[in-house]
């Protein structure tokens, strides 16, 4: 039997090389180039790639990503490179008649201060978080024009996935553009190995966040490739449970072995208070994610001593 015929962008990403790891893809012919092999920002370059595959359906997991500092640094090349790589991926699946694709979100397009779960019908329902705005704003628009072409031309099932936080293995380390976990494993560990007393948490710590080991996410692609037909149009995956910054800390500490204490810089900007994500259509889906967070930390912990460790 033929394997069907995938066409995934953002293969050396977190997200794209936690589903290319997972043995299940194996049964899919997955074509997953990288930057230099196809440049997502040229629009002549991605209808000639998605014209020559001819994929069966698309999944859209290319982004210029990083943590807070970077988000604010450089917010005109957070913006237009994702709006870019959005717009010329969604527009070639049209114009080649590619009937199923899957944009991966992102929790940041939803408004800031919601403190309740976050459900997908708030989507331009308020002000974006200020410090990453310039991406939330290239995920809505990725994410709209998924509509758009939805509704001109019903035969083009166009659907949007927005996880929650993730981390896990293939995620960054540097922590001039790393995501929140990463970003702790590499601080609290370095306090160990450098026998320091303290380490440095921006804020008060109270901040809460939802963070989802990236192989779970990987696991519910999987899903929504073979249930497509059932996927929603938009759909959140995530654990239904956040835990503050301090709690993460505390988790990684533990896993690490670092016995110092944390101390809090309250000059610091944190983004927003609480990002939770309703998973009610999830669950109804029929998904969950399979990690607690000890264990996911301690296979991204792996990771990041095997590769980044010398």
């Amino acid at each position: 039997m033929e394997k069907m015929n995938i066409l995934l962008t953002g293969g050396s990403g977190m997200v794209g090389s936690n589903l290319l790891n997972n043995k299940a893809i194996k049964t899919f012919q997955v074509h997953a180039p990288n930057s230099k092999e196809l440049n997502l920002t040229n629009f002549e370059a991605v209808c000639d790639y998605v014209e020559e595959i001819n994929p069966k359906i698309i999944i859209h997991a290319a982004g210029k990503v990083g943590g807070i500092q970077a988000n604010i640094k450089e917010p005109v090349r957070y913006f237009i490179d994702n709006l870019e790589m959005g717009r010329n991926i969604v527009l070639a699946a049209r114009k080649f008649k590619i009937k199923k694709l899957i944009n991966i979100g992102s929790c940041c397009l939803y408004p800031r201060n919601q403190n309740a779960p976050i459900s997908e019908s708030l989507i331009l329902k308020g002000e974006l978080e200020p410090t990453n705005e310039g991406f939330a704003l290239a995920k809505i628009a990725t994410a709209r024009l998924c509509d758009y072409i939805r509704r001109e031309d019903p035969s083009c099932q166009y659907k949007t996935i927005i996880p929650c936080g993730l981390y896990g293995e293939f995620d960054k380390f540097d922590p001039t553009d790393s995501h929140l976990m990463p970003a702790i494993i590499q601080k609290v560990h370095q306090a160990k190995v450098n026998k320091l007393s303290k380490v440095e948490i921006w804020g008060d710590g109270q901040a809460r966040r939802e963070l989802m080991y990236a192989a779970d996410l990987a696991e519910a692609l999987l899903k929504a490739i073979q249930d497509f037909d059932k996927l929603p149009e938009y759909m959140n995956i995530g654990l239904g449970f956040d835990h503050t910054i301090n709690e993460y800390y505390e988790a990684v500490a533990q896993v690490v072995g670092f016995e110092g204490e944390f101390i809090h810089d309250k000059s610091k900007p944190v983004g927003m208070n609480r990002k939770l994500l309703n998973i009610d259509q999830q669950l109804n889906w029929g998904w969950s994610a399979k990690h607690n967070l000890i264990s996911g930390i301690e296979k991204t912990y792996r990771y990041y001593l095997k590769n980044y460790i010398k």
